[in-house]
């Protein structure tokens, strides 16, 4: 099972949104690829865990943290294989371990940290929390997003990834995303 957590080979320039719920990462990354005419990676746990929702009522606990890695790696390998220059990734699995360590079990299941830092992308977009909260089912935490965001830039810190701060509204954040992708796909 391991190796369905790593990442397939390609030449595509990786790029991950990160950072809190309700930040606009879904928006970004789905404007992103519109823009470089490719594919974007959706967070999976958004489906796995709204079928549980709707199934049992009840959000993420630590047992779901491998399914939803699983279906993320699953994702982001089919879809880098249709993706033009450029892959647009709605989270990572460093994304997942973050939450695992913050709002599950203080722990990461050894695995899964295994593959969140063994998997490589050449851009973080950390989304800062000055979007307006939009509350949805599985969103329950809108008074963490300040102390979450500071867990994300940490750990992009900590494990030494390239990531730029992405404040203001989506013009904005999408313009500067731009420019800092276009600098990659230059180089």
């Amino acid at each position: 099972m391991e190796e369905k957590l790593g990442q397939e080979p390609s030449n595509l320039i990786k790029v991950v949104l990160f950072g809190p719920e309700s930040t606009g990462k879904t928006t970004l990354a789905e404007q992103l690829a519109e823009h470089y005419h490719t594919e974007w990676v959706p967070e999976y746990a958004r489906e796995y865990l709204q079928e549980k929702w709707d199934r049992e009522q009840k959000t993420c606990e630590p047992k779901d943290l491998l399914p939803i890695a699983y279906g993320q790696m699953r994702l982001e390998n089919q879809l880098s294989k249709s993706a033009n220059k450029v892959l647009i990734c709605d989270t990572d699995l460093l994304e997942t371990k973050v939450y695992s360590e913050t709002y599950y079990t203080g722990t990461c299941d050894p695995l899964l940290e295994e593959y969140a830092l063994k998997n490589t992308y050449d851009l973080y977009l950390l989304t800062y929390i000055d979007t307006p909260w939009v509350a949805d089912d599985l969103r329950d935490k809108p008074d963490e997003r300040e102390r979450m965001f500071l867990h994300f830039k940490e750990a992009l810190e900590k494990y030494d990834r390239n990531f730029i701060t992405l404040r203001g509204d989506k013009a904005t954040r999408l313009s500067t995303a731009i420019e800092h992708i276009e600098k990659l796909l230059q180089t």
